[in-house]
């Protein structure tokens, strides 16, 4: 039996076979040939599945997105028979008789820079959409499973980490679980296991080898174990645990349906994180009562190019069309420190935590902030949409955002588009400046969100990505729960309503303190919703305390 242990991120427990994430390979050598024409059909046939694979995203995209959306894959697919390219493809082949890696990686290098030096914008945006393309063809020569897996059955995914934009182009159907080397609990995988509602763990370390692909394993999110080869009662075990999970999500079913109030009539509204479109499909199985933080940067990190409004428009009216009236709290976007996005060409910083990030980014690229407002604003037509800001930090940063608010519904009514003019506005409390100044904040917005993750690592100066910090990064920490209750004082005393959005929401260990604090709602991932209402329906708000911000 060999026994590997990681840390827990995500609870559950799951047997199948282990495969690990396959990275595409930058590093391409050129290699001398002797069968130029077989290095042809070999390029031939790349590009020949990677139109077929690019259409079929653009069917997809036409039933879950609309037409517009749809058209950038259809645009990728066309240019992998574009005939100049096809040329150029192969005359290097001709002329330097190489393999038909370095042939593609050369022409997808000549005609992004040949793009990225005109004086067109448009023209020049399309530099992105080759290097796509040029890099979906290499995959498909490599042998790169496009999603990063290449198995007929559901596997237990093993990687370092996972980058946002990786975790997008996973085939999520083919996930039994998740088994990081590194990562941390607030990383951007472990996230998207508690929102799939997938077990998974991180930091396991070198135990976990490469030698062990496709053999079969027990993982169980809750303890942090990945056992392979388990003897007789260790397997027993692990089966006992699997009965007592099911019994366990038949029990959760029967909180479908029921209010999330206290045994004494505390009323407090449990919402759900959502990184795309498709996560509602979750929200609606789990019974979420709305969305409360809706990550909009990752329709950023899934494009080639600056996502036009129609494209965000498009995703946002299905999410607030889909809900039916119900709450979405959409976040503008947030990128920077750990999410980077290649065609915003943003300089490498020293501390990106603390550099040019979330709402910092939208003030310096008022075009781009216009855009999204627009998509967001034209969205409100369809459902209860409200738009949220991050990281900020002082009233002015807010008094700039309504002011790019009032310019776009001046615009959309000139234009005769329909739009919610009393769109809700609030706020992420994520910095200790914004604890601060939450009197003067609440005065200017509907709402506040608070993200205890980045809460956390700034109160703390604390790095929320450090693998190696353990009990340093301590989100239960008396300074965080009382920067969290001023924030809450501050808000109701000016008759605004306050929740928490980051992953802390989901903790029942402090669901008392947040009943005792007046926290109005809790946005957790969709598989967390069940189980804290379950807590919630048989607490005591008048006796819950706030011994917690003791030391």
């Amino acid at each position: 039996m060999i026994l590997i242990q990681g840390k827990g991120v995500s609870r559950g427990v799951v047997k199948g076979p282990l495969y690990f994430f396959q990275r595409p390979d930058t590093n391409i050598q050129k290699i001398t040939v002797t069968d130029v024409k077989a290095e042809k059909a070999r390029a031939k046939a790349a590009r020949e599945k990677s139109a077929e694979q690019l259409n079929a995203l653009a069917e997809k995209c036409k039933e879950e997105a609309g037409e517009e959306t749809a058209i950038l894959f259809e645009t990728h697919a066309m240019f992998c028979d574009d005939d100049d390219y096809v040329e150029a493809i192969e005359d290097m082949l001709a002329e330097e008789k190489c393999n038909a890696e370095y042939a593609v990686k050369a022409a997808g290098e000549q005609f992004a820079t040949m793009f990225a030096n005109m004086d067109d914008a448009y023209m020049k945006s399309r530099s992105a959409d080759v290097k796509d393309v040029t890099q979906r063809i290499l995959n498909n020569l490599m042998g790169v499973a496009q999603g990063g897996i290449e198995s007929d059955v559901p596997v237990i995914l093993c990687s370092d980490d996972l980058a946002p934009s990786e975790t997008l182009q996973l085939d999520k159907s083919k996930i039994l679980g998740f088994a990081l080397t590194a990562g941390s609990s607030n990383g951007h995988t472990a996230i998207l296991a508690r929102t799939m509602g997938i077990p998974a763990i991180c930091n396991i370390g070198a135990d976990l080898k490469v030698d062990y692909q496709g053999r079969t394993a027990y993982l169980d999110g809750e303890t942090g174990k990945v056992v392979l080869d388990p003897d007789s009662i260790t397997i027993q075990a692990f089966k006992d645990k699997e009965e007592k999970q099911k019994k366990f999500k038949e029990l959760m079913e029967t909180m479908k349906g029921q209010e999330d109030v206290t045994l004494d009539g505390k009323h407090i509204n449990v919402y759900c994180n959502i990184g795309n479109p498709d996560d509602v499909a979750a929200v609606l199985n789990n019974d979420g009562q709305g969305i409360g933080l809706f990550r909009s940067e990752f329709i950023y990190l899934a494009a080639s190019d600056y996502p036009t409004e129609e494209e965000q428009f498009q995703a946002y009216k299905k999410v607030a069309a889909d809900m039916k009236g119900k709450r979405v709290i959409i976040r503008t976007l947030d990128i920077g420190a750990d999410k980077q996005v290649e065609y915003f060409h943003m300089k490498k910083e020293e501390n990106p935590a603390m550099g040019v990030r979330a709402i910092r980014i939208c003030l310096n690229n008022p075009e781009v902030f216009r855009t999204q407002l627009r998509a967001l604003y034209r969205a409100s037509a369809y459902g209860k949409v409200a738009i949220m800001f991050p990281m900020i930090t002082s009233v002015w940063e807010v008094k700039e955002c309504k002011r790019a608010c009032a310019r776009v519904m001046e615009e959309l009514h000139n234009e005769g588009i329909p739009f919610n003019p009393e769109t809700e506005i609030g706020i992420m409390i994520e910095t200790p400046s914004s604890i601060f100044v939450a009197p003067e904040l609440a005065e200017q917005v509907d709402f506040f969100s608070v993200g205890t993750n980045d809460l956390t690592q700034y109160t703390l100066a604390c790095d929320r990505q450090a693998n190696d910090l353990g009990k340093f990064f301590d989100a239960h920490h008396p300074a965080v729960l009382r920067a969290l209750k001023m924030a809450a004082d501050a808000a109701h005393e000016k008759g605004k309503w306050i929740g928490i959005c980051g992953e802390l929401g989901a903790d029942l260990s402090l669901l008392p303190t947040f009943l005792a604090i007046g926290i109005d709602e809790l946005s957790v991932s969709p598989s967390s919703v069940l189980p804290l209402r379950a807590e919630i329906r048989k607490s005591i708000a008048r006796l819950c305390t706030l011994d917690a911000l003791n030391c």
